[in-house]
């Protein structure tokens, strides 16, 4: 396993985004995110790839049915699309590239254990049930990578 390194950024603002919305679940969520993506393009008249940023957010996640609400989107604003607020706040934030150069599921995965069983339960920080992967212009080429926030606040003492 590599060595991530978070820390912890603050959003000053909230940032809204327009997209498509569907419940998830742990074991749907590699079908899921590729077909909502491809609704999303064709919303938008785009190709794949073409909306920088991107977002894939999930929210809500339900640990007793491993159920949540995955919202994929960008900056594009238009009608038929569903609106969503990223909200401004602080985050713990992970850059990961993917395994084996294009495996990004894997090092997302990992991302997510990392932050939830080791990072977190030892940071003065409670998480708030949202997260999310940010693909900019450093998402494609020869070494991509992504940004992964996850919505937290301080513990109160």
């Amino acid at each position: 396993m590599s060595k991530l390194a978070f820390s912890v950024i603050n959003n000053n603002a909230d940032i809204p985004i327009w997209g498509l919305c569907q419940k998830s679940n742990d074991k749907t969520q590699a079908k899921d995110i590729p077909a909502i993506s491809k609704k999303y393009y064709e919303a938008v008249s785009k190709e794949s790839g073409e909306v920088i940023p991107f977002f894939v957010i999930s929210k809500d996640y339900n640990e007793s049915t491993k159920d949540f609400q995955l919202f994929v989107g960008g900056v594009v604003e238009k009608d038929n699309l569903e609106t969503f607020v990223i909200p401004k706040g602080i985050y713990g934030k992970v850059t990961i590239k993917p395994k084996m150069g294009f495996m990004w599921g894997l090092s997302i995965g990992e991302a997510k254990r990392v932050f939830y069983m080791a990072w977190l339960p030892t940071s003065d920080c409670i998480a708030l049930n949202m997260e999310y992967e940010y693909h900019t212009e450093n998402s494609t080429g020869k070494n991509p990578q992504i940004d992964i926030l996850f919505s937290i606040e301080k513990r109160n003492e």
